[in-house]
């Protein structure tokens, strides 16, 4: 079963290489595109509005007064905002590509060098699953290695001014610049995704004004260099989104070809014991423990493709991209790393 997905989060765009449209510095320098302002007029009329609006807010720090330091909108931006590859997907496909070997690899390494940040610091405070915290990472970051390199508030300013989806680009333009003059980071620091997803976990600017901890000690909280504080990040995020502690997220299972696709998805739950009196067992053929516990199937690819038990953990996941493919391979890279 193919499914059509847009792939909006790093991790998943990396998957584009060379088919993801963008320009390079030079490229944009020559090649100003077209923008159609929200509110009409210039950028430079945008901007003043930006200003006041900032000013009014009491956003008056010399960190935002730097940030809104703008000439033209990026066309860089705009490009990839326009531009954005869609991909025809099964989840077989999507699978190899996000999990490799050299993922896992990776992460395995990463884990290691930072178990104990993980234990010590981060998981005494919040009660979720390691796997989950690693998982994400690695999928939004390769594990920090790409984080954006686009300035947020010159990304946002863009968006807003370009219009097309202008009042959700404007709330995550202030929630940035609130970042900025609480100085929990630098304007030339703050980098990020042409969208505005920032740092190693790749927060939007509200989920960082929401999420975002120092757990560190330093008063900052530091998503772009700070592993205590990405980790700490991260977890919160997970028990935010009602990560039950001591759970699974799912297990991969068998379920034979007779049971009908209509009866899976998130929305189709039943006990174990009712799963297994139509036909589908743990992995190997085991009956599942617990016959009450509570689940849902999954069966992206449909009949002869693989298949998960999912629980209440998967759908914290979800929450942080709401995507089923997604949250899967969160936990499958985190079973397979820690």
């Amino acid at each position: 079963m193919l499914v059509r997905r847009r792939l909006l989060h790093v991790a998943a765009a990396s998957l584009a290489g060379a088919g993801a449209a963008w320009l390079s510095p030079a490229q944009a320098a020559r090649h100003k595109l077209p923008v159609a302002p929200a509110g009409g007029g210039d950028y430079a009329s945008f901007l003043a509005t930006i200003r006041r609006e900032a000013s009014r807010q009491g956003l008056n720090a010399p960190a935002v007064t730097q940030a809104l330091d703008l000439q033209a909108p990026d066309a860089q931006v705009i490009q990839r905002d326009r531009n954005q590859p869609e991909f025809h997907l099964s989840w077989a496909q999507y699978r190899s590509r996000v999990l490799g070997a050299r993922k896992i690899s990776d992460g395995r390494t990463a884990f290691a060098a930072q178990r104990s940040v993980l234990e010590q610091q981060v998981l005494t405070r919040y009660n979720v699953s390691p796997g989950a915290v690693m998982g994400i990472w690695g999928l939004e970051s390769g594990y920090g290695a790409m984080t954006g390199k686009f300035n947020v508030v010159d990304a946002l300013c863009t968006l807003t001014f370009e219009g097309r989806r202008a009042q959700f680009f404007h709330d995550e333009l202030f929630h940035a610049l609130a970042i900025l003059n609480a100085g929990d980071i630098t304007p030339e620091l703050m980098n990020g995704s042409y969208a505005g997803a920032m740092g190693q976990p790749q927060f939007m600017p509200s989920a960082y004004v929401k999420y975002a901890v120092d757990i560190d000690g330093d008063g900052r909280r530091d998503i772009w260099h700070s592993i205590p504080d990405i980790f700490g990040s991260i977890a919160n995020y997970l028990a935010g989104s009602g990560w039950v502690g001591g759970e699974s997220w799912g297990q991969e299972i068998t379920v034979p070809d007779s049971v009908a696709q209509s009866e899976l998805g998130r929305t189709h739950t039943r006990t174990h014991a009712e799963w297994m009196g139509m036909g589908i067992r743990q992995m190997g053929g085991a009956p599942f423990d617990n016959p009450a516990t509570t689940g849902a199937v999954l069966r992206p690819d449909g009949p002869g493709g693989e298949a998960f038990m999912v629980y209440r953990n998967f759908a914290a996941i979800r929450r942080y991209n709401p995507s089923d493919f997604y949250a899967l391979a969160v936990g499958l890279l985190g079973n397979e790393i820690t």
